[in-house]
């Protein structure tokens, strides 16, 4: 009997019965290299686009350097890590940072309304460290497996060439764990005002371990020492009429002219384990640590002080990858991080090739000593040992060795039934997009709710409809205004079912409620961010 040609398969034709996880050890243990759906999935998306990357395409970077001050807060750092790049203070590491835009096209316009990448290459003395994140400090998604279907959505139509936002609703609609996410990015801090009043973040959660092989949970983020900046709608649109490269403009021409940008490292830490105290998994992606409960603690200086030579050979050939750590900094669990960690530099591979790593941007600051060989553009040998005939290990004559062992490795329990998972702390995919919608100022809420009802104007009527109740159950105001602007019924929003197979948020109340003291709080992390807060150039 053939099969339904309407339902997903594999390439190799095989139906699959589950595209929302990827096969782990127990809920929060980590994934199994037997993941053939999600490795055969995600290699492919990686080679979606030739000669150009897939995602962040049109970016922007710079050399510098970063100082650690040897603490981290009021603590030596030597407490929470042996990376040395951390804490040995006063050495100055050098850096490669790519800013970039997300969806768009390496010509695309840098007022566009997307994340932005914050990728940076540390030339550590013990190897490269590479932070890949973004500006905002969470994602759209919590699992690996759906990020070929992310970006899909959220690229031009197939046949149109055009982004729509039908597409992107359809696709989040059937997600509430992206609501906190488009509710940032559909606000101003959709369309930073330039690199160097942006933040970045790590997004994944990563852990520090010290020389007792013990580990903390973290996040790493960085703070502009010019503040924050953001765009409206109407403030972009301004700009791109006459320049579609305004960004890059704003860090070369600052850097020529020797106002050199610079950030504020900064760690949240938490112990690690599950805690079950927090209505949110802290792996969870789309979530962000509260910063009352977690604060952000300096640990050192980020500067950038040089342009590069050549845009190509520097900035487009640089690669990053989630994978690459060094000593002290270690995976979590966090399922983005572990799919990030085969997809990146995987796609590094076969955009610029087997090896990238030889190029000088992308070369660590002491020669690396391996015995992989030959491949496509090879132009040298990695040295090391005393005996170039022997590219084996271990060898008797005089070829590399290994290092020393570390004295107290970390060695996490993994133990847990091998499955596919989602989550079971839920309710936070609706907590905090309202606690974000409170925060807000007026005018960003203004935008917010002004870029969301034209959007929503040109989805189908059951998208549009569905995006309300998703937004009413964030906050009653804010979907109310988003119904008003768009001008779509509320009360006839608020009597659709859930989503099949999940339950409502607080599904044994009327609708959503907040204490008084939660409406005047906004987000736990207000009084922080509004040191630095969204606000329009000058």
């Amino acid at each position: 009997m053939p099969r339904d040609p309407k339902i997903l398969t594999t390439r190799q034709g095989r139906p699959i019965s589950d595209n929302q996880s990827l096969r782990s050890v127990g809920e929060r243990g980590p994934a199994t290299l037997e993941n053939y759906q999600f490795i055969e999935k995600i290699t492919h998306f990686d080679r979606e686009r030739v000669p150009e990357r897939v995602v962040h395409a049109r970016g922007a970077g710079a050399h510098g350097w970063f100082e650690a001050t040897g603490k981290i807060g009021e603590q030596p750092a030597s407490k929470y890590t042996r990376a040395k790049v951390l804490t040995q203070a006063g050495v100055r590491t050098p850096v490669f940072v790519r800013f970039s835009t997300v969806i768009g096209s390496k010509d695309s316009p840098e007022t566009a309304r997307d994340p932005r990448g914050f990728a940076v290459k540390f030339k550590t003395v013990d190897g490269n460290w590479d932070l890949v994140g973004n500006n905002l400090k969470i994602f759209f998604i919590r699992d690996a497996i759906k990020f070929p279907d992310m970006i899909h959505a959220f690229k031009p139509d197939p046949v149109s060439n055009r982004q729509e936002p039908w597409r992107f609703y359809d696709f989040v609609q059937f997600h509430p764990e992206a609501l906190h996410m488009v509710t940032w990015v559909k606000s101003p801090w959709g369309i930073p005002a330039d690199y160097r009043h942006m933040e970045g973040s790590s997004v994944n959660t990563y852990k520090l371990v010290n020389d007792k092989g013990e580990a903390v949970l973290c996040k790493f983020s960085f703070e502009p020492k010019l503040g924050v900046k953001n765009l409206t709608s109407a403030q972009a649109a301004e700009i791109q009429a006459k320049d579609t490269g305004h960004a890059t403009r704003d860090l070369y021409d600052s850097i020529a002219r020797g106002d050199f940008p610079e950030w504020e490292m900064c760690v949240q830490i938490m112990a690690d384990g599950e805690h079950p105290e927090l209505d949110f998994d802290p792996l969870d992606d789309t979530k962000r640590w509260p910063e009352d409960r977690f604060p952000l603690l300096p640990m050192g200086r980020l500067v950038l002080d040089r342009n590069p030579d050549n845009v190509f050979a520097e900035t487009e050939q640089s690669a990053f990858g989630t994978g690459v750590l060094v000593d002290g900094i270690d995976f979590s669990d966090d399922k983005m991080l572990q799919g990030r960690t085969l997809s990146y530099s995987d796609t590094q591979r076969y955009r610029v090739g087997a090896n990238y790593l030889q190029l000088p941007v992308n070369a660590p600051a002491h020669p690396a000593a391996t015995n992989q060989r030959d491949g496509k553009m090879a132009y040298g040998v990695d040295t090391g040992g005393d005996n170039p005939h022997i590219n084996y290990e271990p060898s008797s004559l005089d070829g590399l060795r290994e290092a020393p062992k570390v004295q107290h490795d970390y060695h996490q329990w993994v133990e847990g039934h091998l499955g596919r998972y989602q989550t079971t702390k839920t309710a936070d995919d609706y907590r905090q997009a309202g606690e974000r919608w409170r925060t807000f100022k007026d005018w960003e809420r203004e935008d917010l709710v002004a870029n969301l009802a034209d959007d929503l104007r040109q989805c189908p009527e059951h998208i549009a409809m569905r995006m309300v109740w998703h937004f009413w159950w964030c906050d009653p105001d804010y979907g109310q205004r988003v119904a008003e602007r768009a001008g779509i019924d509320l009360e006839k929003a608020k009597r659709l079912p859930p989503l099949e197979g999940r339950p409502a948020p607080g599904e044994d109340r009327e609708g959503p409620t907040y204490t008084t003291g939660e409406r005047e709080r906004g987000g736990a992390d207000r009084d922080r961010e509004r040191e630095s807060w969204s606000a329009p150039p000058a």
